[in-house]
């Protein structure tokens, strides 16, 4: 005892007292003694004071929890006794130590040691004392939960659960004291959850026996238990169980049982997933013929069982949906107990005072505890929920059967059932917005909304009363499921609004209210008025306006930021800038400006308050800035202290533009002064969101303030755009050009700084391989104010001459050294400027045919005049220049490539300069010239591309009929190009082109079909064109090319049909069943297009259809964003589970969608997990040869992290580990330091948490 004691005092004078330190480690020569000492005498304290034990047992776990810990085999054994005897400690505390110590204690024993501790806490757990019974079955989960996964392969975890498994099976037989029962219960049910044992059957046998204890709670627990076996256990165990179940099912057992036995087939279903989906067909319509027994509880569990049946296997679902929904429809209703007639014909009046002493009544009339009809009637909607969760295909049907009976049940009495009620309404106007919506197609939407639309007259009603109840959960969900509605239907509820405001100000201004029911009450007010009309809204300010202003002074920031934003729209509707209004806003401007302005001023209130101010603020003044007086300019100075502020700046600039931007013309000259060079100050800064903003409302202030800008001002501004002008953030860049560009104009003082230190990084610019779109026609207006404004050093020459420089500059002989995007650029603005300066062009364009035509001009010059020549020639007659078609078609000749590229295009844009000399010329020349039919046919496809239809319209048949001559040459790409002129040309008369591409493809040359196939292709384009209903009436018969005899032709009208799912999915929607199983059939590997091609001593296989194969997946994947309502997704899984085992391009985009569809249906996905893990272990662990070449092994590991980023996606689903194959092939991954860094490398890159993106238009 004594050395024990020496011992706890020596470690507590290692821990609190470093003074003594050196004694303490002269005592103990290292932490490996100190731990030997208090291995052998923690013993001797057990039976010293608690203080001691306390302090033993503590030191003990601490020394355990370091790694550097070593135990012989009798410190081992020494140990191990003590723990197990400190659990029987009359202390709480030392028994709560001793179990902590259990848990490291695992891993740094030996197994004989671990069965030990095991048995010891098996026998306590049957011992007749209740604390002991507890403190060992706490041991026993710690001692579980530190047991390594049985798939790292050691015995230790085996052997151990199969000691604990046979104890706990005893203990469950002990009839006699049902807490021990439920303890054993509960840690079968942990053993299980971690997926520790594979000793499945005895436990199923046991747990299988305790669903006939005449306990509830053992049955219970025992199916808890189950529910953890089922994920983790073998196919014909689970068969065994499903099998025992309907067995019993079926005898017609007492009630109690059939409960019991429902109860664990609706968790089955919930932890097995798919897995009970080949059982479904027996079990279905035995769980249909008990709901018409008279028992609630009973009728409870069935639908809770169909809710799981639905959620897990929608698919095998399908014969007994209807079944199910006329169940579920007829029990929703269910209420025996209470009859609605009575308060159907009460008085809708928003007399609330009156009602209350009605509810009070009402409530101690009906809360009967004997009542279960509630729970029939809630588990019934949650199963409906889940119908129309996973059943988007059924939505026209649920809106004409399940809408008008979820919204004649609003008025249900009781609350939980009325919760989920609006839940599962909620959850049907989703469907209608449908999830993946932007990519939803226009005329599937309207179909959709316009089966609501209909009914919100109904749905108004019923809200329009639930929205006086005083139960705000009610109300709460009354403004749910209306701002869900709002968002379906945007403005459509203009004729409701005088049935909702009544609501919204109750719930607005009721003193009962919560302040979560106020934020919900306001943000549904948020969303009609910004979805509606002003002169909807506009006879009803004066009762929304005044709670909304109370809301505004609300302490609570949420509600007064909500508030805020409210008041905001308020004052866009009072005074729409767009159009005149009648409606005088006067009586209300005070009491608006007040309360926000109020909440701009305080300086101690959170900051989205202090945003929202800021910009609710920015719209008053926006509005009302001319009515607002003497109180206009203070509030000015106020956004003036906030621009100082770091943390508001960047809201104040936004509200700055918004209030410059005015129509109204506010005076905001008293703060320019001061306010642009802070302006100009902020484009230096670090913070890309603040640069923009800035570039945007100083462009807008010298728009509107021009005579505000002095040369002190704008040169503040200058010297900060130079920097701004990168190829990094092209965005910035084209609103700085625009900025300097608006300067040019409006304030010439500030051209002499352009030119000198701005121009040159334009220049810069310019000749960036990034430029292009916005940027650039930003540029191009600059350069074209730049010219007119005839500055010195900034004329036309000299503009031409910094454009142009470089090429002439440029030694090498290489015209891409210079990047191909850099020539197109320089040839626009070459355009641009002569456009301006029409005059000094003409001389331009001599000179440059003259470069093209020198044979001493190096080649960039040549490629860079040809396609100036080309941009001038679009808005200019070169009528005059009697040698320039020779010259082109000289050019035609040339040797270099980017030559003749150049050259088609320069002919080609000239010729929309000149139709009636040009185009005739490139007629006779394409019939003419076989070796230039290409670069000419290229030529006009340009010219048709930049026409208009009008100006199209007097050649097309001439160009039509050429056209059909080459539409069956041998060349691939010459009848692409002609196809792309085809498509095109039936934009401009698609009455008249179309039926005659349609007659065409009853040609007998399978190429004339090819080319119509692809020219059908072009006319579908993402915008709305007037082809599109004339498309709609036919592209079926284009389609049926997917069954065409040729190889070729089934290729091009898959890429056909992936245009039209792309770029127009309502075309092809209603087509989709017919069309399907053709797509399916060409990703089907087919061994007669499989050859081999001898290459001197090797062998080379070549696969003709994998072209065709890559066209149909990435139709598949395309099909996923657009149309993945109509799709079978299991039927779809089935393809995308062979494509995984195909050729390394069908692998790579396979991985994609795997990727894709892990977010988009999880469920079908885990279903099918075991089928899909096999293909990607496989290419995960696939080793290239040893002599293959380096182009082999970097094809592997590009597929190996595409497969990694396709398990990472699988991983992200929160069931998925479940799956034993899945849990592991996880651990595998984790083991294997290659994969696992593979795996890890994975874990920052975008492409993995947001799925990748194909584009395969």
């Amino acid at each position: 005892g004594q050395s024990g004691a020496v011992i706890v005092h020596l470690s507590i004078m290692l821990k609190t007292q470093p003074q003594n330190r050196i004694t303490c480690n002269q005592l103990l020569p290292s932490t490996v003694y100190y731990t030997m000492w208090i291995v052998k005498y923690t013993s001797t304290l057990i039976k010293t004071m608690i203080s001691f034990r306390f302090m033993a047992a503590n030191d003990l776990m601490m020394e355990l929890q370091k790694d550097s810990i070593k135990l012989d085999e009798e410190s081992e054994r020494k140990v191990v006794a003590m723990l197990l005897n400190l659990l029987e400690d009359k202390n709480g505390e030392v028994q709560n130590l001793a179990v902590k110590c259990l848990g490291p204690l695992v891993g740094k024993v030996k197994e004989c040691q671990v069965e030990t501790m095991v048995d010891t806490l098996c026998s306590n757990m049957v011992s007749n004392k209740e604390q002991l019974r507890d403190i060992s079955s706490m041991g026993l989960k710690t001692v579980i939960a530190e047991l390594p996964p049985s798939s790292t392969g050691l015995s230790l975890t085996v052997n151990v659960c199969r000691k604990i498994t046979s104890q706990l099976i005893g203990a469950l037989g002990m009839q006699d004291d049902v807490s021990i029962q439920l303890e054993a219960l509960d840690i079968l049910s942990d053993m299980l959850s971690t997926a520790l044992v594979s000793i499945h059957q005895s436990i199923l046998t046991s747990l299988l026996a305790q669903l006939m204890s005449p306990r509830m709670a053992v049955r219970k627990r025992s199916i808890i238990a189950l529910g953890h076996l089922v994920p983790s256990c073998s196919p014909t165990l689970f068969t065994h169980l499903t099998s025992h179940l309907m067995g019993e099912l079926s005898r017609g057992p007492p009630t109690a049982s059939v409960r019991t036995y429902i109860q664990c087939l609706a968790t089955v279903s919930r932890r097995g997933g798919h897995r009970i989906g080949e059982h479904l067909q027996k079990i279905v319509p035995m769980v249909v013929k008990f709901c018409n027994v008279e028992d609630d509880e009973l009728r409870e569990f069935c639908f809770q069982a169909f809710e799981a049946f639905v959620s897990r296997c929608p698919k095998e679902m399908s014969p007994h949906i209807q079944a199910i929904i006329k169940l579920c429809l007829k029990y929703i209703i269910y209420d025996p107990n209470y009859n609605y007639d009575a308060d159907d014909d009460e008085d809708d009046s928003m007399d609330t005072e009156d009602r209350e002493n009605e509810d009070q009544e009402s409530d101690d009339e009906y809360s009967d505890d004997d009542d279960m009809s509630w729970k029939v009637r809630r588990s019934s909607v949650k199963c409906l929920e889940a119908i129309i969760s996973s059943r988007r295909d059924l939505l026209v049907e649920l809106y004409g059967s399940v809408s008008p009976t979820l919204v004649s049940r609003f008025k249900e009495r009781e609350e939980n059932v009325k919760t989920d009620i609006f839940s599962a309404y909620v959850a049907l106007l989703r469907q209608t917005r449908h999830p993946h919506g932007p990519t939803l197609d226009t005329g599937a939407k309207e179909e959709n909304s316009s089966h609501l639309h209909s009914q919100v007259p109904m749905i108004v009603k019923a809200l329009h009363r639930q929205l006086k109840e005083k139960s705000m959960r009610c109300r709460q969900g009354c403004f749910n499921l209306l701002t869900e509605m709002a968002n379906v239907l945007p403005g459509q509820l203009g004729e409701h609004i005088p049935a909702l405001i009544p609501g919204i100000i109750y719930s607005l201004t009721d003193k009962s209210t919560s302040s979560n029911m106020k934020i919900d009450a306001l943000a549904f007010l948020n969303v009609l008025l910004s979805s509606h009309k002003p002169e909807i809204f506009q006879p009803h300010i004066s009762v929304i306006l005044p709670p909304v202003i109370q809301c505004v002074e609300d302490p609570f920031y949420k509600i007064t930021s909500e508030a805020l934003q409210v008041t905001q729209q308020i004052v866009k509707l009072m005074r729409p800038l767009d159009k005149p209004v009648s409606f005088d806003a006067k009586p209300y401007i005070k009491n608006v400006f007040a309360c926000t302005s109020k909440r701009l001023r305080a300086a101690d209130i959170d900051q989205e308050v202090k945003e929202r101010a800021i910009f609710c603020m920015g719209h008053i003044l926006s509005h009302f800035g001319d009515q607002l007086g003497g109180d206009l300019q203070p509030t000015l100075q106020i956004f003036l202290e906030r621009l100082k502020n770091e943390i508001t700046r960047l809201v104040t600039v936004k509200t700055l533009t918004l209030v410059a931007s005015s129509p109204l013309k506010i005076d905001l000259r008293p703060i320019l002064t001061e306010g642009i060079p802070m302006l100009g100050s902020f484009l230096r800064k670090n913070q890309r969101a603040l640069k923009l903003n800035t570039t945007t409302a100083l462009n807008v202030m010298v728009t509107n303030y021009s005579d505000s800008f002095k040369p002190p001002l704008i040169e503040s501004i200058l010297s900060e755009v130079p920097a701004l002008i990168q190829d990094r953030d092209m965005h910035i860049s084209q609103v700085a050009i625009t900025l300097i560009t608006c300067m040019a104009k409006v304030c010439p003082s500030s051209l002499s700084k352009i030119g000198g230190t701005i121009l040159p990084e334009v220049l810069n610019l310019v000749h960036s391989p990034l430029l292009q779109g916005g940027a650039l026609n930003s540029i191009l207006e600059f350069f074209q104010v730049l010219v007119a404004t005839k500055t010195t050093n900034m004329g036309y020459g000299d503009l031409l001459k910094g454009l142009r420089g470089p090429f002439y500059d440029f030694k090498s002989t290489d015209s891409m050294s210079v990047h191909k995007q850099s020539y197109y650029s320089v040839a626009k603005c070459v355009a641009a400027l002569s456009m301006a300066c029409p005059k000094e062009a003409s001389g331009v364009v001599t000179n440059l045919i003259q470069e093209v035509k020198n044979p001493k001009s190096s080649e960039p010059v040549r490629i860079l005049s040809l396609l100036c020549l080309g941009e001038i020639g679009r808005f200019m007659n070169f009528e005059g220049q009697k040698e320039l078609k020779g010259v082109i078609m000289e050019a035609f000749g040339s040797p270099n490539e980017e030559v003749k590229s150049a050259a088609y295009f320069a002919l080609g844009n000239i010729c929309v300069g000149n139709l009636r000399e040009y185009l005739p010329f490139m007629l006779k020349e394409i019939g003419s010239q076989p070796k230039r039919q290409y670069l000419l046919l290229h030529s006009l496809k340009e010219m048709i591309s930049a026409l208009s239809a009008d100006s199209l319209k007097l050649h097309v048949e001439n160009i039509w009929a050429l056209l059909f001559k080459h539409c069956e040459c041998a060349e691939e790409g010459t009848r692409n190009i002609v196809a792309e002129c085809l498509g095109k040309l039936t934009l401009v008369s698609p009455s008249e082109f179309l039926p005659r591409l349609k007659k065409q493809l009853s040609s007998g040359s399978p190429l004339s079909r090819s080319t119509v196939v692809t020219a059908v292709k072009f006319t579908i384009v993402d915008h709305p064109m007037p082809i599109d209903s004339l498309l709609k009436g036919c592209i079926g018969d284009f389609l049926k090319t997917l069954q065409d005899p040729d190889l070729n032709v089934r290729r091009v009208a898959l890429v056909m049909f992936n245009s039209a799912a792309h770029n127009k999915p309502s075309l092809i929607r209603g087509l989709l069943t017919s069309l399907l199983p053709h797509l399916y059939k060409e990703t089907q590997i087919r061994k007669d297009l499989v050859r081999e091609v001898e290459m001197g001593p090797f062998k080379h296989t070549v696969d003709d259809g994998l072209d065709v194969r890559k066209a149909a997946f990435e139709c598949m994947y395309t099909l996923l964003d657009s149309c993945l309502d109509c799709l079978d997704i299991f039927e779809f899984l089935n393809h995308v589970e062979e494509g995984l085992k195909d050729h390394y391009d069908i692998k790579m985009l396979t991985f994609i969608m795997l990727a894709r569809l892990s977010k988009l249906c999880p469920a079908a996905v885990v279903q099918r997990l075991d089928r899909l893990v096999e293909p990607l272990k496989a290419t995960c662990t696939t080793k290239v040869k040893a002599g293959s070449v380096k182009q082999e092994f970097e094809k592997q590991e590009e597929l190996r992290r595409s497969a990694m980023r396709a398990v990472a996606a699988l991983l992200s689903i929160s069931e998925v580990e479940k799956s034993p194959a899945m849990a592991e092939f996880a651990n595998q991954i984790r083991s294997n330091a290659e994969m696992a860094t593979i795996f890890e490398s994975l874990q920052g890159d975008p492409l993995t948490g947001a799925v990748e993106s194909m584009d395969t238009s």
